[in-house]
This record gives structure tokens, C-alpha cells and sequence, in this order.
């Protein structure tokens, strides 16, 4: 029950925001409100019954806003979205982003429909971000966070502070929260074989994104991984270094401003 009205209240939110067109601080206050009347601090802390009085609050200021409830219809509520996502390419900030990397605006966006996987499911349940290799100097280890019973936005929007990947990250940056490869050692291991994979395929540093639902690891998506200019020069010599690509593609991989920028 818990689960479902933390889902459900979620989904409101979000579906408030990108389909909708509301501003996400009124939601936001609307919880902080509920944490305050609870005595907690954390999303996590709160009860059923609790989520449950926020999915009330939620869709009656949808009401409000909209003159119109939030649709129940699950058919209308698919279509809704894929219609925020057709619309986002011609938002502002798409068209800047193409126009800084040199993207056609007639390529086009698509949509994939999928079912989804939970992270707030329990503590059995986790969620988290991955770089196959650090991103800022270009070692070979898996960096990243994590978060026990949590979604994927609690990662990266601060709501909780995130736990490391690794044991070594873990003291280095001394924290107390256990990290993964300590909490969920059997997943763990099963995300440093899946990192191994995806650079072998790739050929190149992976961004990921995953999700472990009761016992499971599930791999939500995966891109080339933005680094920094001592990183990338790093990331090409170890590669051609392990034959994942030659010397010659190393050498490609440069660009002249990424050189000059670490030159000077």
C-alpha cells in the first residue's frame, strides 16, 4: 500500500509538470507540508496513510490549476505523454541543444513505451547512476551513487544524500552510509559484469542508469559518458592500451580544442 501511493503520488507530480504544464514548487510545498505534520524529514519516512493525503492534495491542486481533474484513464494518460515528448524538440532549449551539437532539427525524436521497474519497492529495492570510468580523471573504476528504497530523481535532485558505488569511494569521501558493493554485494557484482559488457560493445565510457527491484538488477539506459579534457585523453590511451580501439581512433577521438584547452 505504501508503495502504491508513493508510486501514485510521484506519477502526479511528474505528469503535473511535463504533460500538464504546472509548476513543480506547489507540489513540492504540498510535501513539505505533509513531512512537517509527520515529524520527518525524509520522503521515505512517511506513511501509507500519509502518501495517500498527498495524492489528494496533489490532484485537487491539479483541479484547481486546470479547471479540470487529472485524468484516470490510463489510454489518455499514455497519450498525454507521448505527446510532452513529440513536443519537448521544439522547445527552446532543444533548439539551442541542437544547434550546439550540430543535430538536423528534420532527424526527429521518438518515443519508447515500456514497463517499468521500481526502486521504492523496500530495501531490497535500489536506484542509481553509473560511469563505467571516472568521468573527472579517467581512472578504470565504476564511480557512481545510489540510493536504497528510492526512484531515480531522489539520485539526482538531492532529496536524500546518495551512498557511493564502491567501498573505496565510500572512505575516501568519508561517509558512514554503506555503499553498494557493501549493501548489495550479489548486485553489485552483477553491475561491475554489466560495465564490463557495455564498454566492450560501446568501445567507449558509459553513462548509466539503473534500477534494482527485488533482487533484480535492471539497466534503464545507457549513453557515451561526458567527461573531462584530462579524462578523455586518459580514457583513449588506456583503451588502445586494452585493445578496445586502436591507436589511430585514439587519436580521432581528440578533438584540436580539447587539446588546446588542456595545453593551456
Amino acid at each position: 500500500r505504501r508503495f502504491a501511493f508513493d508510486s501514485y503520488r510521484r506519477f502526479l507530480r511528474t505528469y503535473a509538470y511535463v504533460v500538464l504544464g504546472l509548476e513543480v514548487a506547489p507540489f513540492d510545498r504540498l510535501l513539505a507540508r505533509v513531512k512537517r505534520k509527520r515529524g520527518v524529514k525524509l520522503d521515505h519516512e512517511l506513511q501509507a496513510r500519509d502518501l495517500e493525503a498527498l495524492v489528494v492534495a496533489y490532484k485537487t491542486r491539479i483541479l484547481d490549476e486546470l479547471d479540470r481533474g487529472f485524468p484516470e484513464d490510463p489510454q489518455e494518460q499514455l497519450w498525454g505523454a507521448i505527446g510532452a515528448v513529440f513536443g519537448s524538440w521544439m522547445t527552446q532549449r532543444a533548439k539551442t541543444y541542437r544547434s550546439l551539437h550540430d543535430i538536423p532539427e528534420s532527424w526527429g525524436t521518438a518515443v519508447n513505451v515500456q514497463a517499468m521497474v521500481f526502486g521504492n519497492m523496500g530495501k531490497d529495492c535500489a536506484t542509481g547512476v553509473a560511469f563505467t570510468r571516472n568521468p573527472s580523471n579517467g581512472t578504470n573504476e565504476l564511480y557512481g551513487e545510489f540510493l536504497i528504497n528510492a526512484q531515480g530523481a531522489d539520485v539526482v535532485t538531492g532529496i536524500r544524500i546518495p551512498q557511493d558505488l564502491t567501498r573505496k569511494a565510500r572512505e575516501a569521501h568519508g561517509s558512514k552510509l554503506a555503499s553498494m558493493q557493501e549493501a548489495m554485494p550479489k548486485m553489485f557484482n552483477e553491475l561491475l559484469e554489466v560495465r564490463r559488457k557495455l564498454e566492450v560493445h560501446y568501445r567507449d565510457v558509459q553513462d548509466i542508469e539503473f534500477t534494482v527491484e527485488k533482487g533484480n538488477l535492471y539497466m534503464l539506459q545507457t549513453q557515451t559518458a561526458r567527461r573531462t579534457t584530462p579524462a578523455a585523453l586518459k580514457v583513449v590511451v588506456e583503451m588502445a592500451k586494452e585493445g578496445l580501439i586502436s591507436k589511430r581512433e585514439a587519436i580521432m577521438r581528440l578533438t584540436p580544442e580539447s587539446l588546446d584547452q588542456l595545453l593551456h
